[in-house]
């Protein structure tokens, strides 16, 4: 698949490498499994020389026969052999006083398995050294509690140390139209929900999905869940690093709330877990779920909701881990029916994300929610706030077109309007899949 989007990303780095010619740079690349980190940085430096490293869970000296030959082979330049990585990292950092250059170290938290004096080693290395050194040092990483804990830990050795930070998102709604339409131009919004709510716009998804021919609705629930399907196994891949021993709890409760069971209160009914401690770190430090008050409500308030946010993961959950019994027996008949019987209303709620993310894409707004009453009465599927030119947006989504009925929203947005309308022009929108 070719490269999309990511202009502005490009750019950064390419930026950042300009600089470094001057000035030693230390950048950190973090984002989910799969999002294409190292993709882009290939891209980014497609015509400059750049050394390319992957932390792989190996002995030290392994390591480092590998990353010298790695150097001969990019650079030119024989540096003999090393059992340390720091003494081969201080000697690169001394090399790129004379001959600037990029050095990428993917994977980077796994030195913690090789040998976690590396970073404190590092942070010696590159206070010593940055004054005159013109290295640009890119450090990757997709196990973000980890990444955090190395550069944002104020105990940590590298604290402090990065000059610059990218964080990578999955594409945009216009970007996954744009990949769509490039292998099905007569795709139709169904197809582009189901890519949208599959994948989450995840790079590596999309282009499994596309590359194997899965280019409408059918097709790609079909791939997600075939015989050998990459999907199956990838949430548990993804996440068996995160979680490590208390990965059962974890998993019930994000199966929870994928299925609906997004109170604190349903959530203890649903799994008999106490949730608390387990949603504050799914939230704060594994960033995989987001705590939703409705609009309007203050920070104070216990009115809250909890989503997944990942959708790729938020389907795996429903339809994958659910099921898990089905998958250990190779059952894949059985998940595909699972997925047809609950296709409508499972997609009715990804289509209201999927409206909230495209207006807040506009850059129109700067906030972009819902609402909801105790009790979930008066439900309102979409909040979109320019407080700038005092605009507000109250949307209602629905599958089909025919099933809006404004007359009804606009009864359900009444406590809003009646706060509101003195300081906001209100605009009552309707959206369903032709809109898309």
């Amino acid at each position: 698949m070719k490269f999309y989007d990511r202009e502005k990303e490009t750019k950064a780095l390419q930026s950042i490498q300009t600089l470094s010619q001057t000035y030693a740079q230390m950048t950190v690349v973090t984002g989910r499994r799969r999002i294409g980190k190292t993709t882009l940085i290939k891209h980014a430096y497609q015509t400059t020389p750049f050394v390319y490293l992957f932390v792989g869970r190996k002995s030290e000296s392994m390591l480092c026969r590998e990353f010298t030959d790695v150097v001969a082979n990019t650079l030119g330049i024989d540096l003999g052999e090393f059992t340390s990585f720091s003494r081969l990292f201080a000697v690169l950092m001394q090399q790129s006083k004379a001959h600037p250059f990029t050095l990428v170290l993917d994977e980077f938290q796994n030195f913690r398995y090789v040998n976690d004096a590396v970073f404190s080693d590092m942070q010696n290395i590159w206070d010593a050294n940055k004054a005159e050194s013109k290295i640009n040092l890119i450090v990757c990483g997709s196990v973000s509690t980890m990444m955090s804990k190395i550069f944002d830990d104020k105990k940590e050795p590298l604290y402090g140390r990065a000059n610059n930070r990218l964080l990578l998102h999955p594409f945009s709604t216009h970007t996954l139209k744009e990949i769509l339409f490039d292998h099905n131009p007569t795709y139709t919004p169904e197809d582009l929900l189901a890519l949208y709510m599959t994948t989450g716009g995840v790079p590596k998804y999309v282009e499994e999905m596309l590359t194997h021919g899965a280019t409408t609705k059918d097709a790609m629930l079909h791939n997600f869940v075939c015989y050998g399907s990459y999907f199956i196994p990838e949430g548990k891949e993804m996440l068996s690093d995160e979680f490590g021993k208390d990965s059962g709890n974890y998993f019930s409760i994000l199966n929870a709330i994928a299925e609906g069971k997004d109170t604190r209160g349903d959530i203890k009914s649903y799994t008999g877990v106490e949730p608390g401690g387990y949603l504050d770190k799914l939230e704060k430090e594994y960033n995989l779920i987001s705590r939703c008050r409705p609009y309007l409500a203050s920070e104070q308030s216990h009115n809250v909701k909890y989503a997944i946010r990942d959708n790729f993961l938020c389907f795996w959950f429903r339809f994958i881990q659910k099921y898990i019994s089905a998958v250990e027996i190779g059952n894949t008949d059985y998940l595909l029916r699972k997925m047809q019987a609950d296709y409508d209303t499972y997609s009715g709620r990804v289509l209201e994300r999927y409206f909230r993310q495209k207006l807040a894409e506009t850059g129109q707004y700067n906030y972009v929610t819902n609402y909801w009453e105790r009790d979930g009465r008066n439900e309102i599927d979409l909040i979109a706030v320019d407080d700038a030119e005092r605009q507000l947006v109250i949307g209602e989504v629905k599958r089909q077109s025919q099933r809006l009925d404004m007359h009804q929203l606009k009864e359900k947005a009444a406590n809003i309007v009646a706060k509101q309308r003195r300081r906001y022009t209100i605009t009552f929108l309707g959206l369903s899949m032709d809109d898309m």
